[in-house]
């Protein structure tokens, strides 16, 4: 039989209730109140800190990375400050002697992981050589339109319309100083400078092809018309075909990016509109595909102009 409650036995004064396993006696002390004080606003004018030399930039234009770019800046007596080259390139029947001259100019030699090469290129193909050299040094345009002149009787001049993607710039001037051209011209604003990038898509060609950057570009065209140049701009469906346009007098050809062309007020300039006869559904051409496509045009007309001629017999003539 159960007692009741009140005969149950009861703990002495001043003994506290034994507690069951696994539950802690609560804890009732002042927990800190937390400070609702206005903060402080972030200073915002503080300078932010500077990468650590080697962090990867996209846009660092005192790194040329990949075998062609670098051999051409050593060849040309490019100022080098600091090579990091891959330990298989360091005795490298072709490289050795390039390295060696550049650490007689006074040139820092590192021999390298690919994680390293990797990381000051952000991953691109640097094909293990990377240098650090002087920025690239633009010309005047003034500069650029003497030495052109001075280049030949029927220069020509690219001029490239917003183009943003270094790639294509790269294979432009690539294109350009392989088929004989004298320069490009290229706009400050919205429109990608010479980087990295497209140092190592030009594979070379920066160090022998001068590149003029302009404020604008409009006005740049009027100062090429001035000095006797005739502007030809590719725009397509509108221009009259390149195979059919005679490019015999000294020449700028204006190319618009990929996508959007030839700006209204560039094609305004344009003495003579061109365009790329398509036999596909694709509608246009990369901008640098475009470039070499017109520019070879112009160098197989004359390079037949230069070829002689013999006699068949009556009015006939034959090209050799």
């Amino acid at each position: 039989m159960v007692k009741p409650s009140s005969d149950r036995p009861r703990l002495a004064k001043g003994k506290s209730r034994p507690q069951r396993k696994g539950h802690a006696k609560p804890s009732f002390k002042q927990t800190p109140r937390k400070s609702f004080k206005k903060r402080r606003p972030k200073d915002f004018s503080r300078p932010i800190p500077q990468q650590p030399e080697g962090t990867p930039q996209e846009d660092r234009p005192d790194l040329v990375y990949g075998r062609h770019s670098v051999e051409a800046a050593i060849a040309n007596q490019r100022p080098i400050n600091r090579l990091w080259v891959n330990s298989r390139l360091v005795f490298d029947a072709r490289f050795r002697p390039l390295i060696l001259d550049a650490k007689a100019n006074g040139a820092v030699i590192d021999e390298v992981d690919t994680q390293r090469l990797n990381q000051l290129t952000q991953g691109a193909n640097h094909q293990g050589i990377v240098a650090q050299i002087a920025a690239h040094e633009y010309v005047e345009l003034a500069e650029l339109i003497t030495q052109a002149k001075a280049a030949c009787r029927q220069p020509v001049i690219i001029a490239a319309d917003s183009i943003t993607d270094p790639h294509n710039l790269g294979a432009i001037i690539r294109t350009a100083e392989a088929l004989g051209a004298q320069g490009v011209v290229i706009p400050q604003r919205r429109a990608v400078g010479i980087t990295p990038t497209v140092a190592k898509v030009a594979a070379g060609a920066l160090e022998t092809l001068p590149v003029a950057r302009v404020v604008n570009l409009g006005r740049a065209l009027e100062q090429l018309k001035e000095d006797g140049f005739w502007v030809y701009g590719t725009a397509s469906e509108v221009g009259q075909s390149v195979h059919t346009t005679q490019f015999d007098r000294p020449i700028v050809l204006a190319i618009g990016a990929e996508g959007a062309g030839l700006s209204l007020s560039i094609q305004n300039l344009c003495d003579v509109l061109v365009s790329i006869p398509l036999a596909g559904k694709t509608p246009s051409l990369n901008a640098s595909v475009a470039t070499g496509m017109v520019l070879y045009e112009i160098y197989r007309q004359r390079w037949l102009e230069k070829l002689p001629t013999i006699s068949l017999g009556g009015d006939q003539n034959h090209t050799v």
